[in-house]
């Protein structure tokens, strides 16, 4: 056949080469594309989360409770040591809300200004929780042998032990503060977290990813941190979650029993303080405790929440 002027055959045959190439040739995801596969898994887990209907009133309550810890104190300017008025105030008589203590302090700023210390050793706390037994849980169940059996032993040493008593010996030993109730409290709850994950490590490492990390020589850190790590939060998130409301409770616990700092306002505080007047007043030991049920609710209700977001077989149905 006739060539097209001016270009030969071995110039027309490589360009039909080369547009054969690339139309076999997959196409390069762009950006926007790369974006919406990264985001998918978390718009998924965010879709279960919503269908639990629970749990989203949990996170909304949380949320205002937060926002009253933060912006409370700009809102309410009261100190929540000062005494306002006279003791024992009904709640909505001379102009509190929520009425006074057994010493005329205003309740309202003691709830507000409780929140904060409630949810500030509680987020501690949990913190330490979760990274105690995350350690232990993945070293015992990755290396196995002899550190899983000493690590094991001293888990079951710790769980033996009555959680509350021994934090109060702990906050003894230490001047009482939210520092010291904080670790306390992290001391005495990271048993579950570790047995937990060690039983996320064992399953996750026999795995054939794992397998084949390790065959290639990667370094035991890489595998467990950066591979069965990552796998193994679901569960993980899920126990932070609930080791919050956890945490607040044992915090309540000891600023009940006056194993607080005293200089802190906390909702365990006013219950501890109002209680030889309950049968007198019911509003100062009311309050704080409906303040920690709900708090205590709300966190259990989000758990509940993100179990169903990160359980598989719910997220397959």
């Amino acid at each position: 056949p006739d060539l097209p002027a001016g270009r030969s055959a071995h110039q027309i045959g490589v360009e039909e080469m080369t547009a054969v190439s690339q139309d076999k040739a997959p196409a390069t995801p762009d950006a926007e594309a790369f974006v919406v596969e990264v985001e998918k898994p978390i718009r998924e887990a965010w879709r279960m989360f919503a269908r639990n209907k629970a749990a989203v009133v949990g996170l909304i309550i949380l949320t205002l409770i937060i926002l009253m810890s933060i912006f409370g104190p700009v809102v309410y300017p009261v100190d929540p040591f000062e005494i306002v008025g006279a003791p024992l105030t009904p709640p909505g008589s001379e102009g509190f809300p929520l009425g006074t203590d057994q010493q005329g302090r205003d309740m309202v700023a003691g709830l507000i200004y409780g929140s904060q210390a409630t949810l500030l050793v509680g987020g501690a706390a949990a913190a330490i929780t979760i990274t105690i037994g995350v350690l232990v849980g993945a070293l015992a169940g990755y290396y196995r042998g002899w550190v899983e059996e000493v690590l094991m032993r001293i888990t079951e040493f710790f769980q033996v032990l009555p959680p509350l008593l021994l934090a109060m010996v702990v906050v003894m030993l230490f001047s009482p503060s939210l520092v010291t109730i904080a670790i306390a409290v992290g001391i005495v709850s990271w048993t579950g977290t570790a047995r937990l994950a060690r039983g996320e490590f064992l399953r996750i490492r026999e795995l054939d990813f794992v397998k084949a990390e390790r065959a290639i020589g990667s370094r035991n850190a890489r595998i467990i941190w950066t591979i069965i790590l990552p796998n193994a939060a679901p569960p993980l998130i899920v126990a932070a979650a609930l080791s919050v409301g956890t945490a607040i409770l044992f915090e309540a616990g000891l600023s009940f029993l006056g194993l607080s700092d005293p200089n802190v306002m906390s909702w365990g505080y006013l219950i501890g303080v109002n209680r030889p007047q309950i049968l007198e007043a019911w509003w100062p030991v009311t309050f704080p405790g409906l303040a920690i049920f709900i708090t205590v609710l709300a966190v259990s209700l989000i758990g509940d929440g993100l179990n169903d977001a990160f359980n598989p077989k719910l997220r397959q149905r």
